[in-house]
């Protein structure tokens, strides 16, 4: 997906220059991104944030067993 649209700079950009270990500053004066009208800083930095190399990545498991409801019972046609 296109983040910045003056520089046509995608999350996909700018998550591998984060995943580097690069920050906001350091990927803004790679890519250019936020240099022009700034309209996509906050999401550029969302994306930075998501996939930064410091931060934990988040790990989903279900601790308790899940109920079925109605819509699991199924009928013997």
């Amino acid at each position: 997906m296109i983040i910045c649209v003056c520089r046509r700079i995608s999350d996909r950009d700018i998550a591998r220059h984060a995943r580097a270990g690069m920050g906001f500053d350091e990927i803004q004066f790679e890519l250019g991104v936020a240099t022009q009208c700034g309209r996509c800083e906050n999401c550029a930095r969302d994306v930075i944030t998501q996939c930064s190399a410091t931060a934990p990545t988040a790990h989903l498991s279900l601790d308790a067993p899940v109920s079925k409801g109605k819509a699991w019972i199924t009928s013997a046609a």
